[in-house]
């Protein structure tokens, strides 16, 4: 059996690196349209106090900011780490956060689905 080219290995690992960010930034631009969903069009159309809405909204936009930033700091990280032949593991303490926030933001839209 003939050995696996460490060429060929590291460019199916940049492009998977590539493609987790570019899944990082789909993640941020539904986060965006899901902000302006909860933030507008929303108390734009139902007869709704717009305030907590506009808040979730930004919670949403914040959000997705995070996103673009984080996805483009980790794409950077692991490409260092390619560079270096190492490997660049996914912070336990990151993906905690990130949970964090999407759960309140969660919870935060089902409440006020079920209060409006």
């Amino acid at each position: 059996m003939a050995e696996p080219d460490p060429v060929d290995a590291s460019r199916r690992t940049r492009l998977a690196n590539e493609r987790t960010y570019l899944a990082w930034l789909r993640t941020s631009l539904t986060a965006l349209a899901v902000a302006v969903g909860a933030g507008k069009v929303v108390p734009g159309l139902a007869h709704v106090t717009r305030w907590p809405f506009e808040l979730l909204g930004a919670g949403f936009a914040v959000f997705a900011v995070a996103l673009i930033g984080y996805g483009a700091r980790r794409f950077l990280r692991v490409e260092r780490a390619l560079e270096a032949g190492l490997f660049a593991p996914f912070s336990a303490g990151e993906a905690a956060l990130l949970a964090v926030v999407a759960a309140v933001l969660g919870v935060a839209t089902l409440a006020l689905m079920f209060v409006h």
